[in-house]
């Protein structure tokens, strides 16, 4: 920022080499930004994979429990319908939800 700031003071009154320098100084800023920004970049992606391989790996290890939890909805579901006879979609959301009427 001060760099700019000093650019901007020396093209008003100065020419040559002056700003031959300060363009090459903020040049150099901008890749060291370009460079830290790459690196940043590296790291939350090597994060988000390591995520993302724990979250696969734990949804490997409770596969059995995820299959439980939807046959249960099922049955409830099942039993439902079973015990009101409805058949429409419509009767079964009421079931679910009163509020739809």
């Amino acid at each position: 920022m001060d760099d700019v700031q000093e650019l901007l003071k020396t093209t008003s009154n100065q020419t040559g080499e002056s700003i031959a320098d300060l363009h090459q100084r903020l040049g150099q800023k901008l890749e060291e930004g370009r460079r830290a920004l790459s690196e940043q970049e590296r790291i939350l992606r090597g994060k988000a994979a390591e995520a993302r391989a724990s979250a696969e790996a734990y949804l490997r290890e409770k596969s059995w429990a995820t299959q439980g939890i939807a046959a249960g909805i099922g049955l409830v579901l099942g039993f439902l319908m079973r015990r009101r006879d409805c058949a429409e979609p419509a009767r079964i959301l009421r079931l679910i939800d009163p509020c739809l009427d």
